[in-house]
């Protein structure tokens, strides 16, 4: 007996370090709110997801979701401090507390959770890896890239993909490897390669900066799956809960038909699923230490899935990227939200 109840001491105390180090870490919300400021790491510039204007002014696609997450604690979108991150510093920034979330088109896998201890929230963006080539080089297929010397930036699942693509072909490449997109894009268009690869979103982005954008083409071919997303620390699964559902309260905002320009209208609607959403009905922002309101005011301030994702990739932005995948389950495409009932 005296065995037996040493090892339910063991166990007791074991569950209660355990418990303890959960509850530890459970703080992000009242970190945040204190601070009166969220702190969000994103990209160092890429045009449609997060980048700088002349006044340092910070838009995008990654960028709107730290500002609706902000948005749902504050009630205002603009409570956010804009940490540029490289590829190789991103998930260290977020290990070590520098950030609150990383909103940085960065693909979700399972070994950046199991081996950095940290976890995506969802798919903001489904995307692939793509390659963008000169005219002048005459190839129609991602299969006809032998022998090829490819820019392509360290520290990103991208250089996994790219050697994979030409050893599972036959192919030969020669990899000229930057640590930074900005030193990646200026290889390719001073010619130090004749290939560029990365996110085919990025690709409409980075060829919006060349030296003449209209000399470059991006070949049809996706060599990979590119699931991107927010990551947060483990161990705080209401600050984790918060993240995942401000992104789902904007696709739900979407389906449902509500945006910025009715939302006043909506708010006085009967509609049950819209009430649910509004917080004219139950208490679900307040479950997770929200307020009613909370997806109201996210897409008040910040707008549904769809008005963010075309003012910033789609027809109304330069880049003109189509919907495909990113659109909503029941327009074509996979993305799918919960309902919050």
């Amino acid at each position: 007996m005296k065995r037996y109840g040493n090892g339910l001491l063991a166990c007791a105390a074991l569950l209660g370090i355990a418990l303890g180090a959960s509850g530890a870490t459970a703080q992000t919300l009242k970190t945040v709110k204190d601070r009166g400021t969220l702190n969000c790491g994103v990209s160092e510039g890429l045009y449609g997801f997060s980048a700088r204007d002349e006044k340092g002014a910070w838009s995008g696609f990654d960028v709107d979701l730290c500002r609706a997450i902000a948005a749902a604690v504050f009630n205002d979108a603009n409570k956010v401090t804009f940490t540029p991150l490289d590829a190789s510093a991103r998930f260290r920034a977020l290990q070590q507390g520098n950030i609150d979330v990383l909103s940085r088109n960065s693909t979700w896998t399972m070994s950046r959770e199991t081996d950095l201890n940290l976890i995506f929230t969802g798919v903001t963006y489904y995307d692939g890896q793509g390659f963008l080539i000169p005219r002048s080089l005459k190839k129609d297929s991602a299969l006809d890239l032998d022998g090829v010397k490819v820019c392509v930036q360290i520290g990103t699942t991208t250089e996994l993909n790219l050697a994979d693509h030409f050893r599972t072909n036959k192919m030969k490449f020669e990899a000229i490897s930057s640590q930074s997109v900005e030193d990646a894009i200026k290889g390719y268009d001073s010619g130090r390669c004749n290939v560029f690869t990365a996110d085919v979103s990025s690709l409409h982005a980075i060829r919006l900066r060349l030296s003449k954008p209209e000399d470059h083409v991006i070949l049809p071919d996706v060599i990979s799956k590119e699931p991107l997303g927010p990551a947060v620390r483990q161990g705080d699964m209401q600050w984790f809960n918060i993240v995942r559902w401000v992104h789902f309260a904007m696709l739900n905002a979407e389906e449902l038909g509500v945006s910025s320009q009715n939302i006043d209208a909506a708010i006085k609607s009967d509609k049950p699923d819209v009430k649910r959403l509004v917080g004219g009905e139950g208490s679900y922002g307040e479950q997770i230490g929200l307020t009613k309101d909370w997806a109201a005011r996210i897409v008040r301030h910040v707008g549904n899935y769809g008005e963010v994702f075309e003012r910033n990739l789609g027809t109304e932005s330069p880049l003109g990227i189509p919907r495909g995948l990113n659109q909503l389950w029941n327009a074509g495409g996979i993305q799918y939200a919960p309902p919050i009932l």
